[in-house]
Formats: structure tokens, sequence, C-alpha cells
């Protein structure tokens, strides 16, 4: 386990959430703004979580969110090292636990352990311009709009910036 919060566990990715997160990239509106493609299948999934890198490289990633209550795989959030040497913070949940405030309960969770535990300088987030509910989510956490600039094929993208000395817990 990486970090908890108040309904959420989130751990590193493991061998065995190769099918969920095979479904997660099959729901077209789930990768909808991501500009990511879905998985060929449940063993090309494997494979990537197999080959997973960032937690030997950077010491974090993108981690599993599981819901306490359950221990349901809701989708997954956390920090991503960029060839830049930009972090950011990204999201992704199956369609069903949408508006649940997952989204900002996890992510909260992640700037809290890049901030204190990290100590990173900053965190970017890098949104589609038509994701609104994504905006809502990073603007509502406190970042701010810093540029844009393509990413992942999309031409403008929007790229919102939070620095460690303006991070407070909502």
């Amino acid at each position: 386990m990486i970090l908890e919060t108040e309904r959420l566990i989130l751990r590193e990715f493991e061998l065995d959430d190769d099918k969920d997160m095979f479904a997660l990239n099959q729901d077209f509106e789930v990768i909808r703004y991501t500009g990511d493609g879905p998985f060929e299948s449940v063993a090309a999934t494997r494979a990537f979580l197999e080959n997973y890198s960032d937690y030997k490289r950077n010491g974090f990633g993108r981690w599993v969110v599981i819901r306490k209550e359950d221990g349901k795989t809701l989708g997954w959030c956390g920090l991503k090292r960029h060839d830049d040497g930009m972090v950011d913070l990204g999201y992704r949940f199956f369609r069903d636990e949408w508006g649940k405030g997952y989204a900002t309960e996890s992510a909260l969770g992640c700037l809290k352990y890049g901030f204190e535990t990290l100590l990173l300088p900053q965190i970017i987030a890098r949104v589609d311009p038509e994701n609104k509910a994504s905006i809502n989510v990073i603007e509502k956490l406190g970042f701010t709009f810093w540029k844009t600039d393509v990413c992942h094929g999309v031409a403008d993208a929007r790229i919102y910036l939070l620095k460690q000395e303006e991070f407070s817990i909502l």
C-alpha cells in the first residue's frame, strides 16, 4: 500500500490487475481525452504491467485505486515523471464510478504524498480542453492554468501547475 484516504487504498500495480486495467481501457469514454488507445488484449495489458518501470526508476508512479468498503478496483491515480523532468498527476476511473468524488479524493492523496513525502517542488496536470470534468477536479485541487502545449497528440492540451508552497489540503 502506498497511501490511504478516507474511502480508498492506493497501491502499486500487480500482474493480477491485468483484467481490470484491460477493461478500464476498453471503454472509449474513459480513454476519450487521454490520447491512449485500448489495450489489444489482456495479455498485452499484462505485458504492460510486467514492464511498468516507473516504481523502480522514479520511486513512484500510477497506482491502483481500491475502495476500502468492498475491495473493488475503481481505476488508477498517481504521479508520473516525464522525460522533461516534470511530474504530472493523472487518473482514470471506470465510468460507473464517475461523479462519486474518487478522482478528487485519490488525487488529493497523491498530491499530499508528492509534496510531503517525495518533497516535489511542483506537480503539473495535463488536460484535454474538452475534458470539463477533469478540469473541474484539477481546479478544485488548487492547480492554476500555466500554458497550452502538445500532450499525447492533443495539440492544445491545457497544462496546469501546482507548487508545493501553494498546496493545501481541501
